[in-house]
């Protein structure tokens, strides 16, 4: 089969080869045909090292697709069901899990990152995030699944499983944004967007986008930020809207040290930072002592918009049916599996993209 291939962390490019199997489907797994998969910077990430992953390996994490082997074990999915994926499967027996922190669940994580996913070219390969959804099939633990109504489209499928549920989490289920707060999102790619409407979801009175990009701005506004500005600008409209006080909630969703900080700088006294984008290992952040004492903030982290896969999903897919989660508009682009290496470039280039999403079908 066909495949995406990632030879080693730092390759730019991604190798296409048509000599990829999946390891064989085990007594709790599952073989997935994928049909549709988004193109996420996370990806990017994994490539550059910025985020952990195993070379070779095959790329891809947000995606969709058809059950076509189930193992012995299965009884919770049948060959035919239409799933969305998701790379923190939850086990709903661990400590995370039971306490309702499902998205920190390591169970199969760990197994599914650590072990070859495929095997390329006779050698055993992985998959990144313990998926690799940059192929035609893969083979994931059936816990990493779940059933979707076979009348929701595969491109609006795939988007559920990581960038939707990462940026609308992190304002429902992460900051539990109320109604007539104040909100600024900076970084306005995909998740960006996601977070916006969130934003709006949740009824934020103002939600002021933040992005160098200026093309991105009038993108931003159509979601349902009510103000767009650059991050030079971002103090002036601070003073305006809030007498220079702060904003209720920052989310960065960027992950730079800059950015980060800049979000805590925008907050006001007693808000809420809520850290969104996925930064480097090694990438510090300073606050001081003091300034944590006084100003009463909260600093949150948010992984995977503190979802719960099984929750969620139906969530959004409901929200989605009634016209309030707009999900067809994301979509900026869509390309070919052959196309990867180029769409994975106009990522990196920044622009009005908010989601281009590889179909296999």
């Amino acid at each position: 089969m066909k495949a995406a291939v990632l030879n080693q962390v730092g390759d730019d490019k991604l190798e296409l080869r048509d000599d990829v199997t999946t390891t064989p489907v085990g007594p709790q797994e599952i073989r997935i045909k994928i049909k549709a998969c988004g193109v996420c910077h996370s990806d990017l990430s994994a490539m550059d090292g910025t985020l952990p992953a195993l070379a070779p390996g095959v790329v891809g994490h947000e995606g969709a697709g058809e059950v076509v082997e189930i193992g012995g074990a299965v009884t919770s999915l049948a060959v035919g069901d239409h799933v969305a994926i998701t790379f923190v499967p939850p086990c709903g027996k661990c400590p995370q899990c039971v306490t309702g922190q499902s998205h920190l669940c390591l169970i199969h994580t760990i197994s599914a990152f650590t072990s070859p996913r495929f095997v390329v070219g006779g050698n055993p390969a992985f998959g990144y995030a313990g998926l690799g959804a940059f192929a035609e099939e893969m083979v994931v633990p059936a816990d990493a699944a779940m059933k979707i109504d076979d009348d929701v489209p595969w491109e609006i499928a795939a988007l559920l499983s990581c960038g939707i549920l990462t940026g609308v989490g992190a304002v429902l289920n992460t900051a539990k944004v109320e109604a007539g707060s104040s909100v600024a999102v900076i970084g306005c790619g995909g998740v960006g967007v996601a977070v916006i409407q969130g934003a709006r979801l949740a009824a934020a009175a103002r939600i002021v986008a933040v992005d160098p990009v200026l093309e991105k701005h009038e993108v931003a506004q159509k979601f349902g930020a009510t103000h767009a500005t650059t991050p030079d600008g971002v103090a002036d409209l601070n003073n305006q809207l809030n007498f220079g006080m702060g904003f209720d909630y920052v989310f960065d969703v960027v992950g730079l040290p800059a950015t980060i900080r800049q979000a805590w700088d925008l907050t006001r006294r007693g808000g809420h930072t809520v850290v969104v984008g996925a930064g480097r290992a090694d990438a510090m952040v300073s606050f001081s002592a003091q300034e944590l004492f006084l100003h009463d903030k909260t600093l949150h982290g948010s992984f995977y918009g503190t979802a719960n896969f099984r929750r969620d999903i139906p969530r959004m897919i409901a929200l989605w049916r009634q016209g309030r989660l707009d999900l067809e508009g994301m979509i900026s682009k869509r390309i070919r599996l052959e196309d990867v290496n180029e769409g994975l470039q106009a990522l990196k280039g920044g622009g009005s993209l908010i989601r281009q999403v590889i179909l296999f079908d």
